[in-house]
C-alpha cells in the first residue's frame, strides 16, 4: 500500500497549520527533516506536518483540534533527547508541535530569585540573562546551547550542578500547562512555601509530554558566586575518589557545586579526537575527578576551600596529582573536557548506553561489578564511564571492541542493558537517572517497577489525556 495512505489527512493538516499560519505550519520534507532525527541517530519516525505555535493561546487551540479530530501530539523542545521521548513514530499520522517560538523570558524577579520563562527559551540564553542580572541559574548541560526550558522540565533533567542545586524539578517553583482538552493550566507562582493541596506542577515536570505542553515555568535562580574556582585531580579508583568526596562535602557543604567522575578511557577519548584539547595533568591516572567550589563570600574563600580540599586528598593519599584553573581559558578547557566525552565516544563506533543512578556509597562496587558483566556478555568491550559521581548518577557507557563489527556489538544492546540494570537494583538505583524513559526504556520500566505504580500512572494519564493523544507510545 502506498505509505502515504498513512499520513495525516491533508484537509485535517490544513486546519491545524490556520491555527499557527502556513509559514509556522512545516510541511516541506526539507523543513521537517531536523525534527525527525534525534542526535544519536538511534531513533526517527515520520510526520507530515510540524507546528510551531507562538503562543500558550495557539497550542490551546492546536490541542483542542487535536483532541476532537484524535490526532497524536508529539512534544518537542530542543530536539536533544536520548531515549526518543521527542520523536514521532513511523505512522506518519503524528503532527510535532515544536516550541521553539514560545521564547520569552516574561520577568525576573530580583527580590523574590526566581525568572518566569517560556518552554522554548533555550537554556544558555537563561542562563546569560541570569548572569546580567547578577544572578546564577544552576542547571548545566552539555547540551545547554540548544535544548531549551520546556524539554529540560519535561524530562526532569540533571546535570553537573545537581549535586548542589538539584534537578530540574527542584528548581522550578510553577508552571503553565496546556492540557490535551486544550484548557489552560496557570500556576505560575513564585512560593517557596504552598501547602494548599496536591503538587499538581510536578505531575508535568517529568512526565515527557504524556499528560499535556509546558508553555512556561517559574524558575528558581541564585545569588551569583562571589568566588568560584575548578580543580582536576588524578586517582587510582572510584574508592579514593568517594573518599574525596566524602571530605569535600565535609569541609565545603553546598559550596562543593561540582564533583566529577572520570575514568581514564572518555578523557583519552576525548584528547584522541577532539582538536584544541589538552591534557590535564602530567601523568597517568586510572580515574580523574573534575570538582568546583563556588563561595558566596569571595574568591579568595573559594581559592581556600578546594586548595584545602586537594590538600587534604594528597596528604592522605587518595589524590595523585591535581591542578586548580588559573584563568578563564584554563577553566574552559577543562570544562570541555569533561563536557566532549559523549561526541569523542561516538567517534569510536556502536555505544551501549547506560544512564544510572545508584547511592552514592555504592559507586565504587557497581563499577566493579559491572566491568565483569560487560566484559563477559561482549569481550574486549571498552567501559567509558564519566558522570555525576556527587548525586549518584553515572553514564556508564560501553564501547565496541577495537576493530570489532558495529552492528554485531550492538546485538547485545539488551543483554548489555539487563546485566548492568540488575546490578543497579540490587544497589538499590534506577536505571533511568536524568535522560527519561521516552520510547527506549519504556518496556523495561514496566516490567521492573510494581504493578500498582503502572497502573497509577495509567489512571493518570488517562484522566489527563481521555482522548490518548498526548506524546503516544511514551513512557506509559
Amino acid at each position: 500500500m502506498d505509505a502515504s495512505h498513512d499520513m495525516l489527512d491533508p484537509a485535517l493538516a490544513d486546519r491545524f497549520a490556520t491555527i499557527v499560519g502556513e509559514r509556522h505550519a512545516l510541511r516541506d520534507p526539507a523543513d521537517i527533516a531536523p525534527h525527525v532525527v534525534e542526535p544519536r541517530g538511534l531513533y526517527g519516525g515520520r510526520t507530515s506536518l510540524v507546528l510551531k505555535p507562538g503562543s500558550t493561546e495557539e497550542v490551546s487551540r492546536i490541542l483542542r483540534l487535536a483532541t476532537e479530530t484524535g490526532t497524536p501530539i508529539v512534544p518537542q523542545g530542543g530536539n536533544t533527547g536520548l531515549v526518543g521521548g521527542q520523536m514521532p513514530d513511523a505512522s506518519g499520522r503524528q503532527v510535532i508541535l515544536s516550541t521553539s517560538r514560545l521564547n520569552r523570558i516574561r520577568e525576573i524577579d530580583l527580590s523574590s530569585n526566581t525568572a518566569t520563562v517560556e518552554a522554548g527559551v533555550v537554556l544558555q540564553v537563561l542562563q546569560e540573562e541570569a548572569a546580567r542580572n547578577d544572578r546564577l541559574f544552576p542547571l548545566a548541560l552539555g547540551s545547554q546551547g540548544s535544548c531549551q526550558i520546556g524539554g529540560n522540565l519535561s524530562s526532569n533533567a540533571g546535570g553537573v550542578g545537581a549535586v548542589a542545586y538539584g534537578v530540574a524539578r527542584d528548581l522550578c517553583l510553577g508552571v503553565e500547562v496546556v492540557l490535551p482538552t486544550g484548557e489552560i493550566f496557570d500556576d505560575l507562582r513564585k512560593l517557596k512555601k504552598d501547602n494548599t493541596g496536591y503538587d499538581l506542577k510536578d505531575l508535568f515536570v517529568g512526565a515527557e509530554g504524556t499528560l499535556g505542553v509546558i508553555t512556561a515555568a517559574v524558575v528558581k535562580l541564585y545569588p551569583k558566586p562571589k568566588g568560584r574556582e575548578l580543580a582536576w585531580a588524578g586517582l587510582r579508583s572510584p574508592v579514593d575518589a568517594l573518599r574525596l568526596f566524602e571530605l569535600a562535602n565535609d569541609r565545603a557543604g553546598t559550596a562543593l557545586t561540582m564533583f566529577e567522575l572520570m575514568e581514564r578511557t572518555p578523557v583519552d577519548l576525548v584528547l584522541k579526537h577532539m582538536p584544541e584539547t589538552r591534557k590535564p595533568l602530567a601523568g597517568e591516572h586510572a580515574w580523574h575527578v573534575l570538582l568546583e567550589i563556588s563561595s558566596g563570600r569571595s574568591a579568595e574563600d573559594a581559592r581556600a576551600l578546594i586548595e584545602d580540599i586537594l590538600g587534604g586528598g594528597l596528604e592522605a593519599g587518595w589524590v595523585e596529582d591535581a591542578a586548580i584553573a588559573q584563568n578563564a581559558t584554563q577553566d574552559l578547557q577543562l570544562r570541555r573536557l569533561r563536557e566532549d566525552m559523549s561526541d569523542a565516544q561516538t567517534r569510536e563506533g556502536g555505544s551501549i548506553k547506560h544512564d544510572i543512578s545508584v547511592p552514592v556509597a555504592a559507586i565504587p562496587e557497581f563499577i566493579a561489578r559491572a566491568g565483569e558483566a560487560v566484559g563477559k556478555v561482549v569481550p574486549g568491550s571498552r567501559v567509558v564511564c564519566f558522570g555525576h559521581m556527587g548525586d549518584g548518577n553515572l553514564h556508564y557507557n560501553v564501547s565496541q571492541p577495537v576493530g570489532g563489527s558495529r552492528e554485531e556489538f550492538l546485538k547485545h544492546y539488551r543483554t548489555m542493558n539487563d546485566e548492568v540494570h540488575a546490578i543497579v537494583r540490587e544497589l538499590g538505583g534506577s536505571f533511568s537517572a536524568e535522560h527519561g524513559i521516552g520510547t527506549m526504556k519504556r518496556a523495561e520500566l514496566l516490567a521492573t517497577q510494581p504493578a500498582i505504580a503502572t497502573e497509577l500512572m495509567r489512571r493518570i494519564k488517562k484522566a489527563f489525556d481521555p482522548a490518548g493523544i498526548m506524546n503516544t507510545g511514551k513512557v506509559i
